[in-house]
Formats: C-alpha cells, sequence, structure tokens
C-alpha cells in the first residue's frame, strides 16, 4: 500500500482553534454540514450526467454508527473526488481564503468566529467531534482511482490506497469521548432531523449495533411473524416539503398536516400563505397565521430558515420583521448566506428586499382576506389583531397597506374599522363627534358612562392598555388635516357630547362639600392632589366618575409596556360629581346637620369609592377601606331606618 504525506499550507495557526470555538455553544452542526455537503454532491454528479447522457442512481445519504468502532460514516452516491480534487478542495482551498479572512478581521478588530461555510469550512467541522477523520472517495471520471484521505485535526494528512468501489463519497468520523453521545442513534437521529429533515435527497440513519441485535433475534425466532423488520432504509427525510410544491396542486388538508408535521403539539393554523419568488432573488416558503395561546410565552423562533432545504436557522429577526414573529412556518431561500448569524444577515444586500416582500405578501394577503370573507376576517382578529397592529406602528409599509383594515369592538360588541365607526356617529351628533373617536378601557373605564353614550346612540371602541395606545398616538400623527383623529376615553368624552344643565349656586357648594369632605384643604404643592368638578348631564343614573390627564395617562402606558418605570407616576384624577343624583342630594341635605355631617361624609366616600370602582378599581389597601367604610355606613342607615 502507498502512502503520500502532505501538509495544509497555512500560515496562521488559528484556523483550527476557529474552528473548533466557533462549533463550541452548536458542535452537533457537523452533520448538517456533512449532510448538506453530500446533497451537493449528488446534485453536481446529476447535472454533469444530464450533459453527457450517463446515468446515475438514485441519490441517497447514509449515515451509519458503529457504536463498537465509535465511527459514524457519512456516504453518498455523488460526484466523487480524485486524489488531486481532495487535495485542492478539502486540504488546501478551503484554508487559503480562510487565512486572507482571518487576518482581515484580525486587522479590522473583528470577532473570526463566524468563517465555518464561507470559504468551504464546513467539512472541518467533523474536528469538533472527531479525533480523526477519514474520507474515502471515488470520482465518477473514467478510469479514476479510488483514494483515502487521513487527518487527525491539525494540519498534517496522509493520503493511502482505498478500496471504495462504487462512485461517491465516504466520510468516517472517529468521535472523541466528550461527544460519544452521537453514538446514539436518538442523538443523531434528533439532530438530523433538526437540521436535515427537508434535504432533497433520501437521508438514511443505520445504526449497527441494533441491525446486529434484530438480526441476531430474528435467526433465534422459529416463526416467520415474530422476527421483526430490520432497519435498515430508515428514511428520517421528506425530501419534497411543502413549500417546493404547487399550490394548485394542495388542499388545506395537505397545509394542515405539514403544519402539524413542523408544531405537532399546536391546534390548527387560521389560515397560511405560500411564497414563492425567482426574482429579483429566489424565496420559497409558507408562512402559517396560528392560533395564539394567552397562557404560553411567545417564542422568537417560530419561523424556521432553509437554504437549498437545509436548515440554518430558526433567529429569522433580520429576515422577518419582529411584528410577524407570531408568525409560524419556514422560508427558503438560495440567496440567504448557509451560515447565517446576525451579522452576517445584516450585511447581506438581499436580506432587506427579502424581508420587505414578506411584509408586502403578508398584508395583501390579509387585505384579501378581509374583502372576500370578513367574517372569517373578523373571526380570526383576536389572534391576528395584536400583529397588525404591531405591524401598522412598526412599519411604514405595512401600515400603508393594513391601517384602515384594524378593527376595533364597539359597544355592540361588532369589530369595526376606524371608518365604519365615523360612519356610524348619529347624525344629530355628527359635527360634535367629527374626527373624533370614543374609546373604552376594558380594565379601567366606567362601564356606566359606555351605557350612557350607547343610549344616545354614540359608540365607544374597547382598547387594551398594551398596543391600543401605540397605535392611537401613531394613528393620530398620522392622519391630520381633514383626516384628522382625535382618540378620547369615554370618562373624558362624556361631558363634551352629552348637554349638560348650567351648575346652580347650590351646585357649587356640592363641589366645595365633597372637596371638603374627600380632599380637606388645597395643597398647592401637590399636584397629583385630586380635584372635584360638577357636572349636571340630564337623565344621567351615576353619582360620580372619575376622568383624568389623557395625555399624561397613554404616555404613562406606553412606556410602562415598554418596560420603562422611570415615568411610571401617578396620574391627576378629577372627581366629577353629578348633583341631580340623589345620593349626592342626600349626602349635600345630610352636611347641613352637624350631627350628621359624620354620616354625609360616609356617603361621599361611598360615592369615590362606587367612582374608582367603575373605573380604574380599588388597590388592595383601598380595598380594605372600602369593606371597612361600607359596613359602618350600612350599619348607620339601618339604625336610622329602625
Amino acid at each position: 500500500m502507498s502512502t503520500r504525506k502532505g501538509h495544509i499550507s497555512v500560515n496562521t495557526n488559528d484556523i483550527f482553534p476557529i474552528i473548533k470555538k466557533w462549533l463550541y455553544s452548536e458542535h452537533d452542526i457537523f452533520v448538517r454540514e456533512l449532510v448538506s455537503n453530500a446533497c451537493d454532491a449528488i446534485t453536481k454528479r446529476e447535472t454533469l450526467a444530464r450533459t453527457t447522457g450517463a446515468e446515475t442512481p438514485e441519490g441517497k445519504v447514509e449515515v451509519l454508527i458503529d457504536k463498537d468502532k465509535k465511527t459514524i460514516t457519512f456516504s453518498d452516491n455523488g460526484i466523487g473526488m480524485t486524489e488531486e480534487e481532495v487535495e485542492k478542495y478539502i486540504a488546501q482551498l478551503a484554508f487559503s481564503g480562510a487565512e486572507e479572512f482571518v487576518k482581515k478581521m484580525k486587522e479590522e478588530g473583528e470577532s473570526t468566529d463566524e468563517i465555518i461555510g464561507k470559504f468551504g469550512l464546513g467539512f472541518y467541522s467533523a474536528f469538533m467531534v472527531a479525533d480523526k477523520v477519514e474520507v474515502n472517495s471515488l470520482s465518477m471520471n473514467e478510469g479514476a482511482k479510488p483514494t483515502k484521505w487521513t487527518c487527525d485535526g491539525n494540519t498534517d494528512y496522509e493520503f493511502s490506497d482505498s478500496q471504495k468501489s462504487t462512485v461517491g463519497t465516504e466520510i468516517t468520523l472517529f468521535i472523541n469521548e466528550e461527544n460519544k453521545e452521537f453514538l446514539d442513534a436518538w442523538k443523531t437521529r434528533s439532530t438530523l432531523t433538526n437540521y436535515c429533515d427537508f434535504m432533497p435527497y433520501p437521508v438514511v440513519l443505520k445504526d449497527l449495533a441494533e441491525i446486529e441485535r434484530i438480526k441476531a433475534e430474528n435467526a433465534k425466532a422459529e416463526k416467520e411473524e415474530d422476527k421483526k423488520p430490520v432497519p435498515e432504509n430508515d428514511v428520517i427525510n421528506d425530501t419534497e416539503p411543502l413549500w417546493k410544491k404547487d399550490p394548485a396542486s394542495l388542499t388545506d388538508q395537505d397545509y394542515k398536516d405539514f403544519y402539524k408535521k413542523l408544531y405537532p403539539m399546536d391546534p390548527e393554523p387560521l389560515f397560511w400563505l405560500h411564497l414563492n419568488v425567482d426574482h429579483p432573488f429566489t424565496l420559497q416558503g409558507i408562512l402559517f397565521f396560528p392560533k395564539l395561546n394567552p397562557n404560553k410565552p411567545l417564542n422568537e423562533s417560530n419561523i424556521k430558515l432553509y437554504c437549498k432545504q437545509v436548515f440554518v436557522s430558526d433567529n429569522v429577526k433580520n429576515v422577518i420583521p419582529e411584528f410577524l414573529a407570531l408568525l409560524k412556518g419556514a422560508i427558503d431561500s438560495t440567496d440567504i448566506p448557509l451560515n447565517v448569524s446576525r451579522s452576517a444577515l445584516q450585511g447581506d444586500p438581499n436580506i432587506k428586499k427579502i424581508s420587505n416582500y414578506i411584509v408586502k405578501k403578508v398584508a395583501e394577503s390579509l387585505k384579501k382576506r378581509f374583502k372576500q370573507d370578513r367574517e372569517a376576517y373578523n373571526k380570526s382578529w383576536e389572534d391576528i389583531g395584536l400583529f397588525v397592529k404591531y405591524g401598522v406602528v412598526s412599519d411604514p409599509k405595512f401600515d400603508e397597506l393594513m391601517r384602515d383594515r384594524v378593527v376595533f369592538k364597539n359597544s355592540n360588541d361588532e369589530l369595526v374599522t376606524l371608518g365604519e365607526y365615523a360612519e356610524n356617529v348619529p347624525e344629530k351628533y355628527q359635527e360634535k363627534m367629527k374626527g373624533k373617536v370614543v374609546y373604552f378601557e376594558e380594565a379601567s373605564s366606567d362601564a356606566n358612562l359606555r351605557e350612557q353614550l350607547k343610549a344616545e346612540g354614540i359608540q365607544a371602541i374597547t382598547t387594551d392598555n398594551y398596543i391600543d395606545p401605540h397605535f392611537m398616538q401613531h394613528t393620530e400623527m398620522q392622519k391630520q388635516g381633514d383626516e384628522a383623529i382625535k382618540y378620547q376615553l369615554v370618562d373624558n368624552a362624556i361631558e363634551d357630547l352629552l348637554e349638560t344643565e348650567n351648575a346652580s349656586e347650590d351646585d357649587m357648594k356640592i363641589k366645595d362639600l365633597f372637596f371638603e369632605l374627600l380632599v380637606g384643604k388645597k395643597d398647592e404643592n401637590n399636584p397629583s392632589q385630586m380635584e372635584v368638578e360638577i357636572k349636571n348631564f340630564k337623565n344621567s343614573s351615576t353619582a360620580a366618575y372619575f376622568k383624568v390627564d389623557e395625555q399624561m395617562k397613554r404616555f404613562a402606558q406606553m412606556t410602562k409596556a415598554m418596560g420603562n418605570s422611570a415615568f411610571d407616576m401617578p396620574s391627576k384624577k378629577t372627581l366629577v360629581v353629578n348633583p341631580s343624583h340623589n345620593l349626592v342630594k342626600n349626602a349635600f341635605k345630610l352636611s347641613s346637620s352637624e350631627d350628621k355631617k359624620e354620616l354625609a361624609s360616609k356617603i361621599a366616600h361611598h360615592i369615590q369609592d362606587l367612582a374608582a370602582i367603575s373605573g380604574e378599581g380599588l388597590t388592595d389597601e383601598k380595598r380594605k377601606d372600602f369593606v371597612s367604610r361600607s359596613q359602618d355606613l350600612m350599619s348607620e342607615l339601618s339604625n336610622l331606618a329602625l
């Protein structure tokens, strides 16, 4: 047997340490690199065969685990290599580019952690898990001789004769002690499933120990029916994922089954979007609109990124805008670098184009659903509303396409757009309501006031405290002039919209009384001190309600939603008292008698508590005070009755 030794001509000694350092946190990536290389070799053979008319076997990649020998072998029936090609492409060419790259990055003071895959170094990921690597290859070139290349993880290597008789390449990894977990079939299977689930050629996993065990058991079996099938053709991947197929040939069930394969624990998706473009970039994929689970934290790794059916990453922040992170699915593009890192994506010129395209297609899909099936659109709003509003606020293109398709629940529990809201304003309030949208905060607004407006035919849209303050601020800034919009909290809008009677002299005395009983003395040094106002609404059933400084409240909500508590200041509140209400009248009458003034104070505090409960509610401490005061008040009133 003839042998020939060689040396990788790399002047820097940093190459192998960089390889191992880069792979340290995700060393299982060697599986992706070696299977991906094998698929590329098969593609090359098929391409050449088409030009020459030669016949080729059906492409296949085998992964053989031999636990006794502590080896994993990756075999393909691809193009194969001659000794000269092995030396050129594995031993020299990859490192020549890498050396220059390392030097340049060092000069610029940048990290050298991201070079695998860029210069053909993916093969060397094998050395993260192996003490030694052997390559046996036979080129498809007529008359080629097989060759074996051996390297133990440094810059020296050896060529020797090979006994390989079939065209293709075998790469055998002698697994080191630290990574012996890969010799267990379950570990390698899960890694293959993660990275190679949609590779374009069948990937077969063979566990030699398991195969031999079953064969031995079958040999002992007396009956044919007692024999088990030998797992020698265990294909772990789907070679034609759904995104590669013509959408016209697919049914809804096909999409649902594919979603279940990707996310087995999820309920069925609401709907989906099939992407397919080949100019000015290539992109295929399927994005699903999932049902949201409020009890499950949002996952930023919902969308899987592929390059030529090779799994690259589930970190797609720079490909998919943040507001679309709620979507799930897969996208495949040859214009996205195989070795994806955040810095690589940010620097790639196609990424922004792809991102803009996806935003546009998602918006167009939603617009079409809004127009063609409004009922289905409304039914899905609970699940899609958050990301649609987030997209409108954060992306100008999405805003342009979707702002007028944002819907809110009105006082009749109907979902309406802002345009539809304006169209439904009663004629008698058209002038007062021009450009105005009354909103009701489900957790903190006074429901009695909403019902009072509803009785007049004025609707209020329901908002949350998380995304809607941002959305309202955004649309107020965007819509100016004749299209200007002004949102007004129901607690503040009611006095502008409904008729009130002029305050009498007694009404002003009631105001002074309530301020005295509830606040005491005016403190000019306390800007958050509660104020009291009198509003005499016609036909009002509300004794009192709170209104707050709306702009300050919205600002506090937005800063809180962004996790900033530095501006968590108390909002100034105003208690608006209705002097026509019997509770208020009775408190005023009782206050004129010195021995009943304490009872008047208790009633006034009860009115204040009811106003707080109807709005934002009571804190734990104030709730205890409310219960105590209510018991005292009920006891005193019952004693009077007796």
